[in-house]
């Protein structure tokens, strides 16, 4: 959900919004919103998806808590992506009678997907090691699955997460195997490495086809 919207909220920020003081705020307002703590994302999500849109404590709330907490990021690395591309650009495709969209859609896009790519991969890998945000808006530790279900949650549903499970297990669970937390974390980092190593690789591949 944070994709979409950011990257259109940076299009519109570098190509189309003039310069002047609302649009510099709006600038301000998402550097500020980029380095406020989850916790704080986290009651948001609380009081505006659980009690005010009464979805209840759901992967919906936590879903667009997340998405909340890292669209800031999203906006600032995809207009540091669109920046990068030269102006002449931009420039040649207007001196041909290309208009301003149809230079941002086949030519600033197409020399920006890289770094574009790389900014939500990285928030995705982010967001998945958060535990704040979703266990005040929609993760238990235990929810029981049926065997086989590979679908076992809607999107009203309470779920379980890796890291909502890691905190619990080293927190709040007496007796436990020591190596059941190190499994958690070991299954936590494994899938968020896996997630940067295909970032990284996206964007040696996608650099590779530039021509300039």
């Amino acid at each position: 959900m944070a994709a979409p919207i950011g990257i259109l909220a940076a299009i519109y920020l570098n190509e189309y919004a003039k310069d002047n003081w609302f649009n510099r705020l709006i600038n301000l307002a998402v550097i500020n919103l980029a380095g406020v703590p989850s916790i704080v994302h986290a009651l948001f999500g609380l009081g505006a998806f659980v009690y005010a849109a009464r979805f209840g404590y759901s992967i919906l709330s936590a879903s667009l808590t997340l998405a909340i907490m890292t669209l800031p990021v999203i906006i600032a690395s995809t207009r540091e992506a669109l920046a990068a591309v030269p102006r002449s650009f931009r420039e040649a495709c207007w001196n041909v009678g290309a208009t301003r969209w149809q230079t941002i859609w086949r030519v600033v896009l197409p020399n920006s997907i890289s770094g574009i790519l790389t900014g939500v991969i990285l928030q995705v890998s982010r967001a998945a090691g958060e535990t704040a945000p979703i266990m005040f808006t929609g993760a238990v530790f235990f929810k029981a699955v049926q065997r086989g279900d590979l679908f076992p949650y809607g999107l009203g549903d309470q779920c379980m997460a890796l890291s909502m499970h890691l905190y619990t297990l080293s927190t709040q669970v007496p007796g436990v195997k020591e190596s059941i937390p190190y499994a958690t974390a070991v299954v936590l980092l494994g899938a968020v490495l896996l997630v940067n190593a295909t970032a990284i690789a996206l964007r040696v591949w996608l650099r590779n086809r530039k021509k300039w």
